[in-house]
């Protein structure tokens, strides 16, 4: 029985039992099995844009019902993260050159859903450790919040999703404030587990670095070639980080080609739904290189 297969019995089962079994637990049950579905293996991108919706709806409506599933919260903030990155604000750039509003509307829409992975992500932590939003804001290092090593897939996804929120926000100085914040809570996951994700928080904390004013292009670079590492030069994504953090911000034009190169090599190497976004943008900023430099 194939994944997919297993969960649609489990849903049909859930509704079949729902008059004789406590709510609370067939809740927890499918969304424990919500959160364990497997989507980076598919690297059908027409496929997993037409599934992901879905789930991403169902997943939202039960991490309502079970705020405390932190499995869930990791799949629904980091669902929204990726969604709204692939197949929105991606496609806002694509638009840019033919249809400036209808770009502005993907953008809002991308920073929408940005906003709810945030906010997802934020919660959880809130509740597995009250007081954190107000700890972390704390003038006091000594204030500021631990994370636990079972915390930091949601604590990631939550730094995640806010960078993304600011980097949409530039023009509203109350967003772009927070960017510090974002900055302390990714030191503090680097402090934990400096490899999570082979490499998806080093290649974060590149692009921190690099954003950040007066920030260290040096570090960045560093930060982007231990990303490059931990993933063991499999993934895309952290040479397409790299070649627009990096490349692009200096002019370079052969090392931003040279990086871009690089990630479609690696998208095409191992397939999995990041490799096949990431190659598909490294190919559209190869085939826009003239009107970058």
């Amino acid at each position: 029985m194939t994944r997919l297969a297993g969960f649609v019995w489990l849903l049909a089962a859930v509704l079949l039992c729902c008059a004789c079994s406590p709510r609370y637990l067939i809740v927890r049950g499918v969304a424990s099995e919500l959160a364990n579905q497997q989507t980076d293996a598919e690297d059908d991108l027409v496929l997993a844009r037409e599934a992901s919706a879905f789930y991403l709806k169902l997943s939202e409506s039960l991490l309502n019902q079970v705020p405390g599933n932190a499995n869930l919260a990791v799949a629904v903030a980091g669902g929204f993260t990726q969604y709204a990155y692939a197949f929105v604000q991606f496609e806002a750039e694509r638009t840019e050159s033919r249809d400036a509003k209808a770009a502005q509307k993907l953008r809002e829409r991308a920073l929408r859903l940005y906003q709810r992975a945030q906010h997802h992500a934020l919660a959880c932590l809130e509740q597995q450790t009250p007081g954190f939003a107000k700890a972390l804001a704390s003038a006091n290092a000594s204030d500021w919040p631990r994370i636990q090593p079972d915390q930091v897939p949601v604590a990631y996804w939550a730094a995640a999703s806010w960078a993304s929120v600011i980097a949409l926000s530039k023009d509203d100085p109350d967003v772009v404030a927070d960017l510090p914040l974002v900055v302390r809570l990714a030191k503090i996951l680097w402090q934990v587990q400096p490899d999570f994700s082979e490499g998806a928080l080093a290649s974060l904390m590149g692009s921190l670095e690099a954003a950040r004013p007066a920030g260290s292009v040096q570090e960045a670079a560093r930060y982007f070639d231990r990303a490059i590492a931990l993933g063991g030069g499999k993934n895309a994504g952290a040479y397409v980080a790299k070649a627009e953090g990096i490349a692009l911000a200096a002019g370079d034009r052969a090392a931003f080609e040279a990086l871009l190169r690089q990630a479609l090599l690696a998208s095409k190497g191992t397939r999995n739904l990041q490799n096949s976004v990431m190659g598909e943008r490294a190919q559209w900023l190869l085939d826009t290189a003239d009107d970058l430099f």
